[in-house]
């Protein structure tokens, strides 16, 4: 059973048969218990700046050092508007899971629905005869998802401490104590990216056998601490000396949009969290406002990250903004720090899927073999999610495609149809559905061709230095 509270850089949450997860912990020592989903005590409920701190450190991670690319992706003007679009549009369907999850609690006389249970409760009680006969189809979706999801960042964590180990590593011997704009010089890699992937994989295996939530928030302290002084280095250096960006295009082609789109996606997907982080709180009734700022901030510094690092580095422009930084001890110490922030965060993160897979796997062995086969599948996982990253070693691309697979469905296609089966009997409007299906029509188009486009480029014969080195920059 889940006792404490996961709130972090990305942060969602389903149950298993015996757990809740979500995406990330933080040092709070709240309570939240899966069959109920009630604090353990109103005196432990989260207050409304704690809550809005959560809700901020579930956003900031690494698919916000991946936005400059994707507003190069998309273009110095559509980039920041299509981002805010995004947004806004995501939050939108996080307020609709909210009113369903909230009409059904009263309709079901529960005190609280997960994301998962709001789909199969929703689906038990819509009209067509089909949908209700296969309504628990739902649930098992949405938790296919997410563990979808979390894999996909675990993936997307090898890959970005590999690359950042690399560079620290391999240019040690050119980097010197004045910070200077990083030019592009080619250098040969000593070693391939993938053995530093290797080198981190038996410590990742290590650290995911750790199952006390009480340490785990200690991690995620030191994870949250050196992420903020990471993310304030990197914007001391993005906002000095911005050249012109008149040679910067506007409007980039739709190939590289439907990348961004998957990009802005991976970034965003929090839809998952916000059931269980307003059930935690003291007066659920603010989460609202809560919600309405906390991801206000999120999306005006994600359109000012984004564009301020596209501005910055301009056609340079990497798949994560810390292989920009200047070669120098100051800004490599940022990416150690950045780094050791992620490898933390990974065993957060991994705490979903495995609190979703374990338990139905021991349920299958005898209780003797329950230790063995517990520790064999968080290192079958562990490796899964490093082979993933060995086969396809392309940063940018995996996060567009975890994006526009899973966080496109989680996040646009389903809330919008959740409304849609739960409010149907209760004389919807023809405008909201309209409304609804038009949102779910937009995520499935983003699913569909970002999928097919980050796919596509994932098979191009590219030169692999140039496509997420860190060697050819110093």
């Amino acid at each position: 059973m889940l006792e404490t509270s996961l709130a972090g850089k990305e942060c969602s949450s389903e149950p298993s048969s015996s757990a809740v997860g979500s995406k990330s912990s933080s040092a709070s020592s709240h309570s939240l218990t899966p069959d109920k989903g009630q604090p353990a005590g109103e005196a432990a409920g989260l207050s409304m700046v704690q809550t809005l701190i959560h809700l901020l450190k579930c956003n900031v991670g690494t698919g916000l050092l991946g936005l400059p690319l994707a507003i190069k992706n998309a273009g110095l003007l559509v980039g920041p508007f299509s981002l805010l679009a995004i947004g806004v549009l995501t939050v939108h369907c996080m307020v609709i899971l909210l009113n369903c999850a909230h009409h059904l609690t009263q309709r079901l006389h529960k005190t609280f629905v997960n994301y998962g249970e709001a789909m199969m409760y929703s689906l038990e009680t819509c009209p067509n005869p089909w949908l209700r006969a296969h309504s628990a189809w739902g649930r098992y979706i949405v938790s296919f998802l997410l563990i979808i999801t979390q894999l996909g960042f675990c993936s997307v964590y090898f890959m970005f401490m590999a690359d950042n180990l690399q560079q620290i590593a391999e240019e040690a011997h050119v980097t010197s104590r004045t910070c200077q704009p990083r030019k592009i010089l080619v250098l040969r890699p000593i070693l391939d990216i993938r053995f530093y992937m290797l080198i981190i994989l038996p410590f990742l295996i290590l650290l995911v056998f750790v199952q006390n939530l009480k340490v785990l928030s200690i991690f995620s302290t030191l994870a949250s601490v050196t992420t903020l002084g990471s993310m304030a280095l990197i914007f001391e250096y993005i906002v000095q000396g911005i050249p012109f960006p008149s040679d910067l295009p506007l409007m980039a082609n739709w190939e590289t949009f439907l990348l961004f789109f998957g990009t802005a996606l991976f970034t965003f997907e929090g839809v998952g969290m916000v059931l269980p982080l307003k059930n935690q709180m003291k007066n659920p009734q603010q989460f609202s406002f809560v919600l309405y700022m906390g991801m206000s901030l999120v999306i005006i510094l994600y359109i000012f990250l984004g564009t301020l690092g596209y501005m910055k580095f301009g056609a340079d422009t990497q798949a994560s903004i810390t292989l920009n930084l200047p070669n120098c001890w100051l800004y490599q110490s940022v990416k150690l720090m950045y780094s050791v922030g992620i490898f933390f965060t990974y065993a957060l993160q991994f705490h979903v899927p495995a609190e979703i897979i374990i338990p139905f796997a021991i349920s299958q062995v005898s209780e003797s073999w329950t230790l063995c086969v517990d520790l064999s599948v968080r290192t079958a996982l562990v490796c899964l999610t490093c082979v993933s990253a060995i086969l396809i070693p392309r940063l940018d691309l995996v996060i567009s495609l975890v994006g526009s697979v899973s966080s496109s469905a989680l996040a646009l296609i389903i809330p919008p149809l959740l409304e849609i089966t739960t409010f149907y009997s209760e004389d919807l409007s023809c405008a909201t559905i309209a409304k609804d299906i038009m949102i779910s029509i937009l995520g499935f188009l983003g699913c569909i061709f970002g999928t097919y486009q980050a796919l596509y480029d994932l098979i191009q014969p590219v030169n692999h230095s140039i496509a997420n080195s860190t060697g050819v920059y110093a």
